[in-house]
């Protein structure tokens, strides 16, 4: 018999229907008299057929007609929302904004799994498995060393032995012992009163990154964690039981306890939770209507579910995969760029830059050259003005490989820090099984992580600073002898003029965010904690500023094709060309004005997908592997097209 959760008010009711045939109106007074049957009051109703209402699914929020059959727009489990007029939306209902999300459009439970040992995962695998291409499992190893650990601390727990979080309280209530019977409760207690966090929730794939990372921090076995807890948050994962993670209340230290007690909070049954399934509905509505129990914490596992850096890691695996893939798209647009403004391609001679050889700057300049190299890729628009009197260009053009370069290298030193925290652990106290011991450290302060990605969005942010100014020179008769702001009729129209403007105001936003949250720390927890990291807020502003530069970029992209609008019938290279039918493909030439954010937008998502590398990145690679087949680069991922997960950790679906 399908059945229905409907969400009236404050209340999650279930409703059982014996007839699929009956109408989306049937089901919602159904609903309605479950709720006034549960209310002294009636909850203000006092008469059910004079209620007026409106039914939409929790998923996508689309409106449900009352006359349709239950059968035609409903799937069993489907969770629902009741509104009645007059009512404001109710306090408890979280929109999930459809379209935000990968995993709200049509999504399909993968076929394939990675296996997690808390040793061998990257930043790329943990992206990959926040868009929900992946499932996960243990290897063995890992399930072995999980169990070893939580047997030891079963037998500190049946020895009645005084140890920091598994017997006594938290931070300043560190002496005081629990009573065995009480440790269940302790556990509990720890995870609610750290549920603090404020602000909007972490989107669905953010979610999926943190409880990830959180397990496989968990499978390195010094958690002390049982192997049925972490079973049952593998379960979680897999069928997309997302809790609600607010993304603000974390210092950095002592890790990121206020959302991973969110995280948790949701997988014991409590507060809220999201799946493609539900939407946004009570955490053990969503666990049950997928068959899944709630975890049932042992001595020591609330402890081990909110111990460490994984909210400030996984944000910044994010920061770090997007900025490597806008600072390689980066450089093709500049070229772009270079070739509209009639630049000379002298300024990436590779003499002049093994006698500055820093690994980012060689390789930005090979790239300019494996795009503009007018032996390997005739063009028409250098061909014009070889012999113009110009002897050099500007440093936004001449100097891209100096510039462009050490944003490289910083993102280059960045992932190096995100992926050796990836697969560290950081809990507090670890439990060494194989010495019989438990120990108190420091492994869950944030401050290597908080300090890269500060350091990243100073780096990143002058792709967007240098981009800005090339713009300008697209933007400008006077520098770039084209119309002025890429438009014909000007005056009439005013073409990029305003979209220059926003690429500006994205800048000097960044300015700000750039300033270093991890050199500030606040004493906390009555000076138990007193030195702290910052680093949550370092995670989040560094993802707002690579998608400021993101966007920036996008605007050059779409000023520099509009640009060779002007020098038709002339044509770029054959890489470039390819990219300009791209962004041709997807926005139209500038003939008058028309509303432009739309245009942004959708080649900003171009650089999001990497599709402008997917594009030029092959004829890279072939001009390396033909010209200077001794110069391979140094990078494994220099070259790589949206490299995939390692080969090693794929298993199929069993």
């Amino acid at each position: 018999m399908p059945r229905f959760t409907v969400h009236v008010r404050d209340e999650w009711l279930t409703v059982p229907c014996k007839d699929a045939t009956c109408s989306i109106k049937w089901l919602a007074f159904e609903a309605l008299k479950r709720y006034i049957k549960n209310k002294p009051d009636n909850g203000g109703i006092q008469h059910i057929k004079d209620v007026h209402f409106v039914v939409r699914r929790c998923q996508g929020l689309g409106l449900l007609d009352n006359d349709d059959t239950i059968e035609d727009v409903l799937e069993d489990n489907d969770f629902v929302e009741l509104a009645i007029e007059g009512d404001t939306m109710s306090q408890d209902f979280i929109p999930s904004q459809p379209g935000t999300s990968h995993l709200t459009r049509a999504y399909k439970e993968p076929e394939q799994y990675i296996s997690l040992d808390g040793n061998s995962l990257t930043s790329t695998d943990l992206v990959n498995l926040g868009k929900g291409l992946y499932m996960i499992k243990l290897t063995p190893e890992a399930e072995q060393k999980v169990v070893q650990s939580r047997e030891l601390l079963d037998t500190i727990v049946k020895e009645n032995k005084v140890v920091y979080g598994i017997t006594t309280g938290f931070g300043k209530f560190a002496r005081t012992v629990i009573p065995v019977s009480k440790l269940k409760e302790l556990q509990e207690n720890l995870l609610r009163s750290h549920s603090s966090g404020l602000g909007s929730p972490l989107s669905p794939e953010r979610t999926r990154m943190l409880l990830a990372l959180r397990i496989n921090v968990l499978a390195k076995g010094y958690s002390g964690v049982s192997l049925e807890t972490l079973h049952r948050m593998i379960q979680a994962f897999n069928a997309s039981c997302l809790s609600y993670v607010p993304e603000k209340g974390t210092v950095g230290a002592s890790g990121d306890l206020a959302p991973l007690s969110h995280l948790a909070l949701g997988l014991m049954g409590e507060g809220k939770m999201w799946s493609p399934k539900s939407g946004w509905a009570d955490a053990k509505y969503v666990l049950e209507a997928h068959g899944l129990k709630p975890i049932s914490l042992k001595p020591k596992e609330g402890l081990a579910l909110i111990n460490g850096t994984q909210m400030i890691t996984s944000l910044g695996a994010e920061a770090v995969e997007r900025a490597e893939a806008i600072a390689r798209q980066a450089d093709i647009i500049a070229a772009l760029t270079l070739e509209v403004l009639k630049g000379t391609t002298k300024a990436f001679d590779s003499d002049i830059h093994e006698l500055r050889p820093h690994p980012g700057q060689k390789e930005v300049a090979l790239r300019f050259r494996s795009l503009l190299d007018s032996d390997h890729h005739p063009s028409e628009i250098a061909e014009s003005h070889r012999f113009c009197d110009r002897v050099q260009d500007a440093y936004t053009m001449r100097c891209c490989p100096q510039v462009h370069g050490i944003v490289n290298d910083t993102i280059e030193f960045v992932k190096k820090i995100i992926n050796t925290e990836i697969n560290s652990a950081t809990d507090n106290p670890m439990v060494f099984a194989e010495r019989g011991e438990t120990i108190s450290g420091g492994n869950f302060h944030g401050e290597y992580p908080a300090k890269a990605l500060d350091y990243l969005a100073i780096g990143v942010h002058e792709l967007a600073s240098i981009s800005e100014r090339r713009i300008e020179r697209l933007c400008n008769p006077s520098l770039s002898e084209l119309p002025a702001f890429l438009v014909n009729e000007g005056g009439l129209n005013s073409g990029f003029m305003i979209a220059h403007c926003t690429a500006a105001a994205l800048v000097s936003e960044n300015k700000v965010l750039c300033h270093p949250s991890s050199i500030d720390s606040l004493s906390t927890s009555a000076a138990t904690e007193d030195h702290v990291s910052m680093g949550g807020w370092a995670a989040r502003k560094a993802l707002r500023v690579v998608e400021h530069v993101e966007q920036v970029l996008a605007i050059e992209l779409l000023a520099a094709c509009q640009g060779i609008e002007f020098l038709r019938p002339l044509r770029t290279t054959t890489p470039l060309e390819k990219v300009y039918d791209l962004v041709r493909a997807t926005v139209k030439p500038w003939i008058k004005d028309r509303f432009m954010a739309p245009d942004i937008e959708a080649v900003h998502r171009l650089l999001v997908d990497q599709k402008v590398w997917n594009i030029a990145g092959p004829y890279i690679e072939k001009y390396c592997m033909e010209y200077i087949p001794e110069s391979r680069p140094s990078s494994p991922t220099a070259f790589a097209l949206d490299p995939p997960p390692s080969p090693r950790k794929r298993v199929r679906l069993e």
